[in-house]
């Protein structure tokens, strides 16, 4: 059994190629492996190893000595982990609801972006990391830290009374979500048979799904503590196997193959990035000297972090050889160019539906729902198919045409669209997205998933904000458009409306 199966983390065990091979964990992104990572028989270059019926000779060995839980033990096992993706997941969807009021509270449109992006970018940073720490450290523990890191940054955006402090514990809670994430799909590849994975991870995705319909509507508080007791279940049930036991090294060693430095330095040029569009066109000129400042030290730091990475080489959060893959290479740019987007329509859609809409948070939930459940049914049929066939490239195909669609025709949403458009739109983009978004994440590392969300949240935002300041003054002749920026989304109307 080897940890290097799980599908949001390869990056946890990319690294030390030798130190891996000692230990008899199979790298199945490393040159000596002729296996994918989805861990299910599954190509993603839509080719089995051999037929599909007929299990790899590796798959078989691994199956013949590796014990896995069955019946009520896997059962409880799954349920744990599930509710703790539905702990991250939760406070991410609760958040894109509220985001209209968190702007009437914080007064301003001009930081929306970094209530997404705080989260994103610490996510995506620190996933490699985490992935380390689950490879050197105690993998039951290091779960449960990162449930306490990000606890405790859901507690400083409950009693944050300004947006600096808010967006602070959403940089926390992003922290503590990615390990999350990473230790959840670890530990499935510890207690899932190889050919049952792709379904159990779609099963575990699907946490996400139920998350975003459940947690606008009924509120965070009581399944905080369910998933407080995910977490408890992983104790009592989940018991670390031998093949488990954390990498012997020193604390100096462990520290390097963690690369802390290099998820700092990205999340410095992420910074400059954000900054860069926040302060573009809105406080600044774009031709200012701060903001043209921020583009080059975004440049300058982003280079400084390749180089950073291609000194470490197999140690660093994203070796410089897998992008010689080809699968790699090109599932990092699938999940970049399409994530971003989908993460786009989960934030501002809410924004339309309050602002345009009238309608309240409760409401806005509601009229989410056709595309939280498409995602979600979505992720599992697509997980079921894949196990069934070992092709992945037709569900990226299928779905990125339907994401593409249904993106399109969002955009086409105004005042006077109707329920039957932002309906059938939603389910088409939904399907499309929910289908193709997971099978990247098989094989490439999860950190351009966020970083794609990160980056496209931002332009949007500026894109955004820009858009209102052009184009207010020629539509609303005597409008204050400083005004409308420091507006709350659900308050724009009355700014309009007073006129």
């Amino acid at each position: 059994m080897t940890r290097s199966q799980t599908p949001s983390g390869d990056d946890q065990t990319i690294g030390d190629t030798k130190n891996i091979e000692q230990t008899n964990e199979k790298n199945i992104l490393s040159s000596d492996s002729s296996s994918t990572r989805s861990s299910s028989n599954t190509n993603i270059d839509g080719a089995t190893p051999k037929d599909n019926d007929e299990t790899p000779t590796s798959e078989k060995d691994e199956t013949a000595t590796t014990e896995y839980p069955t019946g009520f033990r896997l059962f409880f096992i799954l349920l744990a982990l599930g509710l703790s993706i539905f702990l991250a997941s939760l406070d991410m969807t609760i958040v894109a609801t509220a985001i209209p009021k968190i702007t009437d509270e914080f007064r301003g449109l001009d930081k929306v972006s970094w209530y997404s992006t705080a989260f994103f970018m610490t996510n995506g940073g620190f996933q490699s990391s985490w992935g380390k720490a689950y490879k050197y450290f105690n993998l039951k523990f290091t779960f449960l830290a990162s449930v306490f890191v990000f606890e405790l940054g859901s507690l400083i955006c409950a009693v944050a009374r300004d947006s600096t402090t808010f967006i602070i514990g959403r940089a926390i809670n992003g922290l503590g979500a990615a390990g999350i994430g990473t230790g959840a799909y670890t530990i499935i590849a510890f207690v899932a048979e190889p050919q049952k994975r792709a379904s159990y991870t779609g099963i575990i995705g699907a946490s996400y799904g139920i998350a975003s319909v459940i947690g606008p509507l009924v509120g965070g508080v009581f399944f905080r503590q369910v998933g407080g007791l995910g977490a408890a279940i992983i104790i009592l049930f989940f018991q670390t196997p031998s093949s488990a036991r954390p990498i012997a090294a020193s604390w100096s060693e462990k520290l390097m193959q963690m690369d802390l430095i290099g998820a700092c330095i990205l999340v410095g040029a992420t910074l400059c990035y954000l900054l860069a569009l926040q302060y573009g066109g809105q406080s600044f000129p774009w031709d200012d000297k701060t903001v043209v400042g921020l583009l080059v030290g975004f440049v300058t730091i982003g280079a400084a972090f390749v180089g950073w990475e291609w000194r470490l080489d197999e140690r660093a959060m994203i070796v410089p050889r897998l992008f010689k893959k080809r699968v790699i290479g090109m599932s990092t740019m699938f999940i970049f160019f399409f994530g971003g987007p989908y993460y786009l329509t989960i934030y501002y859609l809410p924004i339309y539906f309050q602002s345009v809409g009238g309608s309240t948070a409760i409401m806005s939930g509601v009229k989410n729902l056709p595309l939280i459940l498409a995602v979600t049914i979505s992720m599992i049929v697509s997980g079921i198919f894949i196990s069934a066939t070992g092709h992945g490239v037709p569900v990226m195909i299928f779905g990125s045409t339907l994401g593409v669609i249904g993106a399109g025709l969002l955009y086409t949403l105004d005042v006077d669209s109707g329920m039957g458009e932002w309906i059938g739109y939603q389910i088409l983009g939904g399907i499309g997205w929910g289908g193709a978004l997971q099978v990247p994440i098989i094989v490439s590392q999860a950190i351009f998933q966020c970083l794609g969300g990160t980056m496209f949240n931002s332009a949007a935002q500026a894109a955004f904000v820009n858009s209102m300041i052009k184009t207010l003054p020629s539509d609303v002749p005597g409008i204050d458009v400083q005004a409308v920026v420091q507006t709350g989304a659900t308050e724009i109307r009355h700014v309009f409306f007073f006129l």
